[in-house]
């Protein structure tokens, strides 16, 4: 009696859920100037972990369709980057210099990193993590940071101003070694 009325349930369901009305796609909002408008992505304390973790899995998935090791987490380089981000910020402009005149290899020493840095990612912008990292793959000079085979471990930082426009800051190291930057791009961002 039992699993008939369970079996009765679950086609009553089934039945109502294949003739519930598909949700109706809305077009995007445009603005004066015809483009979509953006939305806000609001990232709360909470969800910094997690934030964190998807951007590094995202560029970890482009580095594996590229047949390049995975990065790993580093504090020093989080810290980096973070403080970068908030730089970023007050002087109202995305580039890789800091307000004291620092360049990100100086911030990342500051941070602790006895590694060699990498490269250093930016973006101001109101997209996500994800759409952060695609934007950067399609750029040949940050792609060339994402897919450096030096890079073994990464920081990502990143501040949301109260309008909701985030700085991305994204910080590659490789651990153990000289300290020395080759002569090769090292800083990449829009």
């Amino acid at each position: 009696m039992y699993r008939r009325v369970s079996y009765l349930l679950a086609a009553g369901l089934l039945l109502a859920a294949c003739e519930a009305p598909a949700p109706v796609q809305q077009p995007p909002q445009l603005g004066p100037d015809g483009r979509p408008v953006q939305t806000v992505v609001r990232i709360n304390p909470e969800d910094a972990p997690r934030v964190r973790q998807r951007m590094a899995d995202g560029l970890n998935t482009l580095r594996q369709q590229n047949g390049l090791a995975p990065l790993r987490p580093n504090s020093s380089l989080a810290s980096a980057a973070a403080t970068h981000a908030q730089d970023m910020s007050f002087q109202s402009r995305p580039w890789h210099w800091g307000s004291d005149g620092s360049s990100p290899m100086q911030r990342a020493e500051r941070a602790g990193y006895s590694g060699a840095f990498v490269g250093e990612l930016i973006s101001e912008t109101y997209e996500t993590e994800f759409e952060t990292a695609n934007a950067w793959m399609q750029e040949a000079e940050t792609r060339q940071v994402i897919l450096d085979r030096r890079a073994r471990e990464l920081g990502v930082g990143w501040h949301q101003d109260d309008n909701g426009k985030l700085w991305w800051v994204v910080v590659l190291g490789e651990p153990g070694s000289s300290g020395e930057v080759p002569p090769s791009l090292e800083m990449a961002g829009f």
